[in-house]
């Protein structure tokens, strides 16, 4: 197919609906006028050579980003606008052609295991501008100077597609079961579509790419669970639909008939808390927002509706994505339309093979989690919960951490904050806490759903290496109504123990007389202290996901066991100010010998 011609085709299946696009045409040509005034930032080797040096990845990754945010901003607008003049466009190109790497400093091992040179290193943004560039060729078609052209079809297949279509040697992310072999093997596939006709090279690239998704696929269970949190949730699977849409309109074959791929979907409105908020396990966040083309299509092809709330506002002024792949299917796919008579969502979710609970009431909400301690973004968290009201988090995971030099390496991972068990509402024993590793296991021993809540109590003795602990079992009773959960810890040992609870929220705690209390924006949350505890606040000052400092207070409640069994229960009440409650003291009782 020429150039012209597959711009053409393209631009057939563009047909924009200016109805819902007004917003989101005026946020694309401000950031393309932005973009032709603004410099390419550079990529000096001083940045590159950080995350060796002192382990920073965002000195090199924020420009890195910046130059591929200009690129989608100008591509969107030759999209949207055929008059357009190209040249600012064909200079990024040009200019990202030019780039050491397309990957990302921290990935150098995925060219160094098969022996090659970082021009050829095949990682997550790699792929991502391997699609990027190849669809921006189609789209603008013989309206971009042909020598441009030329040279990002010949990049894009040196650095990209030649590692899948000749090299039969498997990548590292081709065996991995999350979002890496979606997004990897979706924009390559996407990319090796943009720009080859039908072939045996094609079809080499796709057959790996589809085997990719499968895999991706293969990593969760029936329940459709994405351990990695939503965040990442969007990140791979909006990669698997929009691979999967390009090979059904390709070969005729689709994936969305996948036995788990509507269950899937349907994640993230299980675990909604409500206001667009979303449980932060593992290495998620609180408020990922999912692009409004992916709802778009969910709703057309699957039926399943993501939470208003979280859908990215297309009139919004935020920033416009920098990944050309959710802001192209926007374009094309468009918002999702008001629903006449949503259903809602039930306020109850228990996700079995992620051994999740959330449930959600009026202005309230808790969410549990025991799994294992091996899972993909894997945090040593077995038995961590979070607490809402108000749309505001108060007992709170963390989430993401900074992304530095050694958070992905097993041998330091949990020294970092964020993925060790000090950074989440679960006990220490014997000063020790929890373990990394797939037998690292909670065990599910209750769970009981009632029109009111939910109970769910976990054995969490696995978690730890204690010797002499034979049990640790903890107790959640949830009552929406009222915004009241009991947690108890029953802690079984062979020889008494000293035991440490923890709490973990961004709000500080006041302490009184009849327990703590954390104050929020919106929200409250109050813990009657039970008695025979010592409490402390210790206030850590470090760096979220992006780098920006960050403070978060610890509740450290220590108890001195002196029985080998003992019952610890604690009592909690939240509420928002809206309701015109406030907190209300509550009693706790003592560890009770048995």
């Amino acid at each position: 197919m020429s150039p012209t011609a597959s711009g053409q085709a393209w631009n057939r299946e563009h047909r924009l609906d200016a109805d819902w696009s007004g917003g989101l045409h005026a946020r694309i040509r401000s950031a393309a006028d932005s973009a032709r005034s603004t410099c390419m930032p550079d990529l000096p080797f001083s940045a590159y050579r950080r995350f060796d040096d002192d382990g920073d990845r965002l000195a090199y990754e924020e420009l890195y980003f910046r130059r591929r945010a200009l690129v989608t901003a100008l591509a969107a607008e030759a999209l949207v606008d055929p008059a357009v003049q190209l040249g600012p466009l064909a200079d990024a190109l040009w200019s990202v052609c030019d780039e050491y790497t397309w990957a990302l400093p921290a990935h150098e091992m995925h060219a160094t295991r098969l022996g090659r040179g970082m021009d050829q290193c095949l990682d997550l943004f790699a792929a991502l501008t391997a699609q990027l560039l190849a669809e921006t060729v189609q789209v603008c078609g013989d309206r971009l100077d042909p020598r441009v052209a030329a040279r990002v079809r010949d990049q894009v297949d040196y650095r990209v597609l030649s590692l899948i279509a000749d090299d039969e040697r498997s990548l590292l992310w081709e065996g991995w079961a999350h979002n890496w072999a979606a997004v990897c093997g979706g924009c390559v596939g996407l990319a090796a579509l943009a720009l080859w006709n039908p072939g045996p090279r094609l079809t080499r690239v796709l057959d790996r790419c589809r085997r990719a998704q499968l895999t991706y696929l293969s990593g969760f269970g029936d329940d459709g669970g994405c351990a990695e949190g939503v965040g990442y949730w969007v990140f791979g699977f909006a990669h698997f639909v929009y691979f999967a849409e390009g090979l059904r309109e390709f070969t005729g074959e689709d994936l969305l008939t996948h036995p788990k791929v509507s269950a899937i979907a349907r994640f993230p409105g299980a675990v909604h808390l409500g206001g667009g908020l979303f449980p932060a396990f593992s290495d998620g966040e609180e408020r990922p927002r999912v692009p409004a083309g992916l709802a778009r299509q969910l709703e057309r092809r699957l039926g399943v509706r993501v939470p208003a709330e979280a859908v990215e506002a297309t009139d919004s002024g935020a920033d416009l994505s920098r990944d050309w792949a959710d802001l192209s299917r926007t374009l094309r796919w468009g918002a999702p339309g008001p629903a006449s008579a949503p259903e809602p969502e039930p306020p109850t979710a228990y996700l079995p093979d992620l051994a999740w609970l959330v449930d959600r009431g009026q202005g309230v909400a808790f969410a549990a989690k025991g799994g294992h301690n091996a899972e993909p973004h894997n945090h040593n968290d077995l038995g961590q919960f979070v607490l809402a009201a108000g749309g505001e988090v108060l007992l709170a995971d963390l989430g993401a951490g900074e992304y530095r030099k050694g958070y992905f390496d097993e041998a330091t991972r949990y020294a970092f904050l964020h993925a060790s068990s000090r950074a989440h509402s679960v006990p220490r024993v014997d000063t020790r806490e929890q373990s990394a590793g797939s037998a690292r296991a909670a065990q599910v021993l209750k769970l009981h759903l009632h029109p009111l809540g939910a109970d769910l109590t976990l054995d969490l003795a696995g978690a730890y290496e204690v010797n002499g602990l034979t049990a640790l079992r903890r107790a959640f009773s949830w009552h929406r109504d009222t915004g009241e959960l009991l947690l108890v810890d029953e802690v079984e040992a062979e020889r008494p123990v000293p035991l440490e609870e923890v709490f973990v929220s961004r709000l500080r705690p006041e302490l009184h007389a009849d327990g703590a209390v954390w104050t929020g924006t919106s929200g409250w949350a109050h813990l009657g202290l039970p008695e025979g505890c010592v409490p402390h606040v210790e206030t850590v000052h470090t760096t979220d996901h992006e780098g920006a400092p960050d403070t978060v207070h610890l509740l450290r409640l220590g108890f001195d066991l002196v029985e080998r069994r003992a019952r610890l229960p604690f009592r909690f009440t939240v509420g928002s100010a809206a309701g015109g409650d406030g907190p209300q003291g509550s009693t706790g009782g003592g560890p009770l010998a048995a």
